[in-house]
C-alpha cells in the first residue's frame, strides 16, 4: 500500500541560508513525491529543520540511509549503543566519563572533509537542550565563493588543499581532557586527504568554496608563508554574517544540512548545562 502524502510545508528562513519543514513526521511513511519534494528542499536551501520530531534512533538512521550509506564514525567510544551509525554529541558525563563528544563543532567546518569521500550530509537530532546556549551556526559556501573577486576566484580553481582530521585533535584535547587520545588503528582509519579548494555540487553544479579552519591545513604546491596567507584569507571570508544562518534549537528539532554546500559552528554550550543530539552522517562522493 502506497504511503499518503503528508501536506508540509516548506519554509525558507529570513536568513541568507536554510528551511524550516512543518507538518511532516518523519516516523511515518513517507511516499516518494514527498520524499522528493525534501530532497529538493534540501539542495535549494542546503539546511533543513524538520520540527518537533518524536523519533526513535532506528527511525532517524532509517530516515537518513534514504538519502544514501551511512557513515561510522572513527571516535567508537561515542557510538549510540546497539546503533554504531548514530554519534552522540553532548557534553554530559556520566559516572565521571563523556557520554558524547562534547567539542564537536568547536572550529567551522565540513564533516569528514578529511577522507577521500567527504560526507553528503549530516542529520543531527536534538535529545536534551541547554536552557541558554547551544546555537549551530551555518555559512553558505556557494556564497561565499560567488561573492570573490573574479581575480582571486581564477586564482583559487585550480589549487588542491590538504585536509586532516588530525589538525586540530591535539590542540582540542588540550581543552577538552575528556575528548579521548586516538589509537593507532584509529589514526590509520583518517590518513591525510587531498580535496579542491572549489568544488562543484554533484547535484546543482553550482561551486563552494571547501576549505576550513578545522581540517584544512595545506595548500598543495605552495610555499608554507603563502598558502597559511592563502587560508586565512579563505577562512575569514567564507564566514562573513552575509552568509550565516544561527540556528537556536527548539525541542525534538532534525537539522540536516548539506555538507557540500555548507560549514558550520558550534556555538558552544556552558558547562554546568546539559546538552546532547544524535548525529548520523551519509557518506557522499569525492569532490570535483
Amino acid at each position: 500500500m502506497t504511503p499518503a502524502s503528508q501536506h508540509f510545508e516548506v519554509r525558507p528562513f529570513n536568513a541568507p541560508v536554510g528551511a524550516e519543514i512543518i507538518g511532516l513526521d518523519i516516523s511515518k511513511p513517507i511516499d516518494n513525491e514527498d520524499f522528493k519534494r525534501i530532497h529538493q528542499a534540501h539542495l535549494d536551501h542546503h539546511v533543513l529543520v524538520f520540527r518537533n520530531q518524536q523519533i526513535t534512533p532506528q527511525e532517524h538512521i532509517d530516515f537518513s540511509r534514504r538519502f544514501g550509506p551511512l557513515e561510522i564514525h572513527v571516535l567508537h567510544q561515542f557510538h549510540l549503543k546497539n546503533h554504531p551509525e548514530i554519534l552522540i554529541v553532548s557534553n554530559i558525563k556520566e559516572n565521571g566519563e563523556p557520554i558524547g563528544l562534547g567539542d564537536a563543532g568547536a572550529y567551522w567546518h565540513s564533516d569528514i572533509s578529511y577522507k577521500p569521500q567527504p560526507s553528503l550530509g549530516s542529520l543531527l537530532h536534538a535529545q536534551e537542550l541547554p536552557s541558554e546556549g547551544g546555537d549551530t551556526l551555518f555559512a553558505d559556501q556557494h556564497l561565499a565563493w560567488e561573492a570573490l573577486s573574479p581575480q582571486l576566484q581564477q586564482r583559487i580553481l585550480p589549487l588542491k588543499a590538504e585536509h586532516s582530521y588530525l589538525a586540530k585533535y591535539e590542540e582540542l584535547r588540550a581543552k577538552n581532557p575528556w575528548r579521548p587520545k586516538l589509537s593507532q588503528a584509529q589514526i590509520d582509519q583518517v590518513a591525510p586527504a587531498v580535496q579542491p579548494v572549489v568544488r562543484t555540487h554533484p547535484e546543482t553544479g553550482r561551486k563552494a568554496l571547501f576549505v576550513s579552519e578545522h581540517f584544512t591545513t595545506r595548500i598543495v604546491g605552495l610555499p608554507q608563508e603563502e598558502s597559511d596567507a592563502l587560508l586565512a584569507e579563505l577562512f575569514a571570508h567564507s564566514v562573513k554574517p552575509e552568509f550565516v544562518y544561527r540556528h537556536q534549537w527548539a525541542p525534538h528539532d532534525l537539522v540536516f544540512w548539506d555538507n557540500r554546500s555548507l560549514m558550520h559552528l558550534a556555538a558552544g554550550t556552558p558547562d554546568h548545562l546539559r546538552r546532547r543530539l544524535n548525529r548520523t552522517t551519509i557518506v557522499g562522493d569525492t569532490p570535483f
